[in-house]
């Protein structure tokens, strides 16, 4: 996420549904592309505009790494109005990247054979910011407080009520928008966004109160990256050289996290180094953690992959039924990348 536009937010996991699922039934057939299957070459489709949530993956192609790996990949941004599930499933794409979880387990829930390959972000960086004057720090804070919340993120807030036992009345839900100017005028007490977004945030003030939606209780994780069934089954070999040579990309950020910011802005020239600089060392802190310093970059828990579907499905977020965790996530590409992936622990750690 990119901390250089305000529309950036709209990159949130919490969307309306999966943009052209309804395309799609449990019994599809899948259609590899000629694009995806040319030899040596990966497309993936990303969620949204490529930047600092991908700037490994960006070190990655700059500094040679896919090439070292025998691949020639393509990145195939989103935006508002791009589709990030139907490319994948065609076949167009050979893997794409969720913003957060919660994206993966209601296009499974729906049908779609996806599978969550490796996880970049260690958290969601979504989060509810406040102001000193009436501070958000904890749960309890929650209780007679007026947050603005985007209507497809409103979910985000029947999950948190629901995972502390908060009554969801004690709480007013302001629909707003993407922008912090309901929080500057003092017309909600705090609102949702994605802490990354560090130039929308600055209007606020410097002493603002970000505060994770994971400290609240709920838990994801974000730079989702997924596969179908069969492209995992066929191509876990071509899967796993992507997601090595991606993790080395971000090793190589965590390292020399400024000449990495540089290569950034200069290959997506729309991106400001003065905000990508105040930004990068929140976006490795997001990225690494002690899970990543034993594990290897990309991995996940399978225990909290469940206790999040179990979280959403209480709150009714699966008409048809919830996905069954074992049928969300494959940890054979993190496995067989393993040697590649760096083991690193959060900048300062």
């Amino acid at each position: 996420m990119s901390g250089n536009t305000s529309s950036i937010d709209r990159r949130l996991f919490m969307k309306a549904g999966i943009a052209g699922l309804a395309a799609f039934s449990p019994g599809m057939q899948l259609i590899l592309g000629k694009e995806a299957k040319a030899a040596g070459k990966v497309v993936i489709q990303y969620d949204w505009l490529v930047s600092n949530g991908q700037i490994g993956d960006v070190m990655a192609l700059e500094n040679g790494f896919f090439k070292e790996a025998g691949l020639e990949v393509e990145f195939s941004p989103g935006g508002p109005n791009a589709a990030t599930v139907p490319p994948v499933v065609s076949g167009a794409a050979l893997l794409g990247q969720f913003s957060e979880t919660p994206q993966l387990f209601s296009a499974r829930a729906s049908g779609v054979p996806v599978k969550i390959l490796a996880c970049g972000y260690r958290t969601g960086p979504y989060a509810l910011t406040s102001k000193p004057a009436k501070p958000l720090r904890t749960v309890a804070d929650l209780k007679g407080m007026r947050i603005g919340i985007q209507p497809t993120a409103r979910f985000v807030i029947d999950a948190i009520a629901a995972t502390n036992g908060i009554d969801i009345d004690d709480i007013t839900v302001v629909n707003v928008g993407f922008d912090k100017a309901p929080l500057v005028r003092g017309e909600v007490d705090a609102i949702g966004g994605w802490i990354t977004n560090t130039q929308a945030l600055s209007v606020v003030g410097d002493d603002r109160i970000d505060l994770l939606t994971r400290d609240l209780g709920l838990s994801s994780y974000a730079d989702v990256y997924f596969a179908t069934d069969t492209a995992i089954e066929k191509d876990a070999e071509t899967l796993a050289s992507f997601i090595g040579a991606v993790g080395k990309g971000w090793g190589w950020t965590h390292a020399n996290p400024e000449e990495a910011v540089r290569k950034l802005v200069a290959a997506r020239p729309e991106l400001s180094v003065e905000w990508e600089q105040k930004t990068i060392d929140l976006v490795l802190k997001l990225s690494f953690d002690a899970d990543t310093a034993r594990d290897g970059w990309g991995t996940f828990d399978p225990k909290s992959i469940g206790e999040q579907i179990a979280l959403f499905d209480k709150i009714g977020q699966y008409p048809n039924g919830a996905p069954k965790a074992e049928d969300v996530y494959t940890t054979k590409i993190l496995e067989l990348s393993a040697a590649e992936r760096p083991k690193l622990d959060a900048p300062g750690a």
